[in-house]
């Protein structure tokens, strides 16, 4: 633990103008973000005795070693940095609100040239409309069944189409008129796209248009004595009223607004939010946060404003370069948004929220009336939802809190392992290694850390056994840490990284990709001789403050490095059970990469024996030169413009074509 003293600046080096802080560890990965209108005097604060302070802040000042600040112009632009500060860094001790479920969404793919309406789940599309949350998936299938009477658009996949558009036949739902069909010509795209917009129009509220219109058509189909079109717009009208009355109408005078409300303790807090549009509650969303900073409710109000509506902001950003719509409904920010208490800084949050939405933004607490009696019923669900979440977890946050502590007794570890990083090797009959490495942070896993290794041996050609792959992994992981700690340059780093990948589908790919934050602990997968080759792996680099222990299988012992006999945990043990999770989540991953490269034949590609040549760089190069015959013609140079690639690999990429 760092005395706060020891990186404390002196009071005249610290501007009192607005701004954004941030205090890093010894390892400088950053901790905690935040924001003040007077840094002076929001940076004095921290540095009081820290038996005065809160528990958490006290926690996280003696974690730090250094404190650093950027000075803003106004409290919006500190607002907006302090939000983009917390997404890339993602710092332990600031506030993090959890959706308490995947919500799906009803999307409509206005950015395709013929749109399909489908149910979406994770990160927004761009050129994609969405409604909702809603609670069910089942909710939203049942609204599009009923709404494709009237709005017959695609809702296939891109393989049935394809297949349509070739066979020139429509799809079941074509033949009962819930589609029209554009794949085999019943309708244009032109006409399509049209009907597309009346459904999103209809979902964004605008009902009464809708059902003005087929009242009028049915009148007229009857008046011609056209009773059979009659009756099927008749049917057709039931089902957009059926729509229309699922949606009940909560405020009279049409009001589009947020109401948000919350149940807290001292250690956690829940947040419920009602999307009210055109009088209606069109979705409900939910989420559950650790207090882990020492803050008022009013601040928590804030850091939830800044998550919820901070992804739209670059969102907006983003579309307006490319010249795309990006209205989403529910997503797009009301004129109104009801808050349980209002932030200190609510000017500056209306201004930051008016910037976004393009129009003012009025941010209160409702005090009367129908709104009131609507945040009553929000902070309902949000006392429900904080009770359940309690339930669920208690065992969980109580095992993971026993269980960190066993291992720091029982390993005789100088301090609780918050990170752990676990690896693994897999092969086929001893061709093909691979290593994993997964990592779990206070007891949870992290898995936009974890990494894969492609084993290649001292020669290119593999390892000769799992102590020598292990040995490989352990270094090239560490070796990365101390280039990284040491501040090297990009193409230094490049030439030290050798073939470490991120798991697929993780956001932040360059930021996530760094490894100058090191574990307190590694855990690999075997006994002693593994063990041994680890903890020689971290020797050979000067490692001597990361702890070493290793779980065999058979009999489920823990191994520690240079110990003739294993320590033994009762197999009732929280920490035993910690490390057997932490064992098979990398058996599991490492199965994955390996399952995936056999799935693609395994075939060597003249580039894999290059030494320092990952799957990431080869895919580059391919992707750059388009064949590894175009590549061996090109000039080292012509290699080296590639990202990725520096000189030095350049000359090997050529000399090894040249060789092969």
């Amino acid at each position: 633990m760092a005395d706060p003293s020891t990186y404390r600046p002196s009071p005249g080096e610290i501007p009192t103008s607005p701004g954004v802080y941030r205090f890093r560890d010894a390892h400088r990965r950053v901790i905690y973000v935040g924001k003040a209108k007077n840094l002076r005097a929001r940076l004095s604060n921290y540095f009081q005795n820290v038996a005065a302070l809160h528990p958490r802040t006290a926690q996280m000042v003696t974690t730090a070693a250094s404190v650093e600040w950027t000075v803003v112009a106004t409290e919006v632009e500190s607002l907006a940095l302090e939000y983009s500060w917390i997404k890339e860094y993602d710092p332990r001790f600031n506030v993090k609100y959890r959706d308490d479920k995947s919500y799906p969404y009803l999307a409509v793919t206005m950015g395709e040239e013929i749109p399909r309406v489908q149910v979406m789940r994770g990160k927004k599309r761009r050129g994609t409309r969405y409604f909702g949350p809603y609670s069910h998936a089942w909710a939203i299938r049942e609204t599009v069944d009923l709404l494709l009477r009237v709005f017959p658009i695609r809702s296939c996949s891109k393989g049935v189409y394809k297949r349509a558009e070739q066979t020139g036949r429509p799809c079941l739902l074509g033949y009962i008129d819930k589609c029209s069909a554009p794949c085999v010509g019943r309708i244009s795209p032109e006409e399509h796209r049209d009907l597309a917009e009346d459904f999103c129009s209809f979902m964004a509220g605008e009902t009464g248009r809708a059902v003005t219109h087929i009242e009028q058509e049915m009148k007229q189909a009857s008046a011609e004595l056209d009773f059979e079109r009659a009756a099927r717009l008749r049917d057709d009208l039931a089902a957009l009223r059926r729509v229309v009355e699922k949606n009940a109408v909560v405020l009279p005078d049409g009001t589009n607004a947020d109401v948000f409300a919350m149940a807290a303790d001292e250690l956690e807090a829940s947040v419920q939010v009602f999307h009210v549009r055109g009088g209606r509650i069109r979705g409900q969303r939910g989420w559950v946060t650790e207090r882990v900073e020492d803050i008022s409710d009013a601040e928590l109000v804030e850091r939830l404003l800044e998550q919820v509506y901070g992804d739209l902001a670059e969102t907006a950003g983003t579309a307006e370069e490319a010249g795309t719509d990006v209205a989403v409904g529910t997503e797009a920010v009301p004129k109104e948004v009801v808050v349980p208490v209002l932030p200190e800084n609510h000017t500056e949050i209306e201004a930051w929220l008016r910037g976004i939405r393009g129009a003012a933004v009025r941010v209160y607490v409702a005090q009367r009336g129908d709104k009131r009696a609507l945040a009553e019923t929000v902070h309902q669900n949000a006392t429900q939802a904080l009770a359940l979440h309690k339930t669920r977890r208690a065992g969980d946050l109580t095992a993971r809190s026993a269980a960190l502590s066993e291992l720091t007794e029982h390993l005789g570890l100088p301090e609780s392992p918050l990170r752990i990083e676990c690896y693994d090797i897999s092969h086929t009959a001893g061709t093909e290694q691979v290593g994993s490495m997964v990592v779990f942070e206070d007891g949870v896993p992290r898995k936009s850390e974890y990494r894969h290794f492609v084993v290649r041996g001292p020669e290119g050609h593999g390892a000769r056994d799992d102590t020598e792959a292990m040995n490989e992994v352990l270094t090239r992981r560490f070796r990365r840490y101390l280039a990284e700690r040491d501040g090297m340059s990009a193409d230094e780093l490049d030439a030290v990284e050798d073939g470490e990948q991120v798991e697929a589908g993780s956001a932040g790919r360059r930021e996530k990709r760094r490894f100058a934050y090191p574990p307190q602990l590694v855990v690999v997968d075997g006994g002693a001789p593994q063990v041994a080759a680890a903890h020689q792996a971290l020797a050979d680099l000067g490692i001597t403050d990361v702890s070493v222990v290793g779980l065999a299988k058979r009999l489920e012992e823990v191994w520690l490095p240079g110990e003739d006999y294993p320590a033994v945990l009762p197999r009732t043990s929280d920490g035993l059970f910690l490390l057997q999770r932490l064992r098979d989540e990398a058996h599991r991953f490492a199965i994955t990469h390996h399952r995936k490269r056999r799935g693609q034949g395994m075939t060597r590609s003249a580039l894999d024996a290059v030494p320092g040549l990952g799957p990431s760089r080869q895919s580059a190069l391919l992707k750059e030169f388009g064949s590894v015959r175009a590549l061996r013609e090109a000039e080292p140079e012509e290699i080296a413009r590639v990202r990725g690639i520096g000189p030095a690999l350049a000359q090997a990429i050529a000399a090894h074509l040249q060789q092969s």
